[in-house]
């Protein structure tokens, strides 16, 4: 990758190397997906796990869409 600019590298790519996403593997409208939140309740699509071809197709499931979904936590009960 070529990259042309005026700004010096160390300014542009700063804090890359300490990058760490969170993503999230969630199951929205029965297509399984990887996400990646944003704000409490709402999260960017990454990728799908998805066999259907359809489900590629569908604009509501393309990478980068802004979604809102509510986080479970699932709680474990022991007696």
């Amino acid at each position: 990758m070529i990259h042309y600019s005026v700004i010096p590298m160390d300014v542009i790519f700063e804090g890359m190397e300490t990058y760490e996403p969170k993503f999230i593997e969630i199951d929205q409208g029965g297509v399984k997906m990887q996400i990646e939140p944003i704000s409490g309740f709402q999260a960017r699509i990454v990728r799908l796990f998805s066999c259907n071809p359809q489900d590629y197709l569908n604009n509501q499931y393309a990478p980068g869409t802004i979604i809102s979904y509510s986080p479970v936590v699932e709680a474990t009960l022991t007696f």
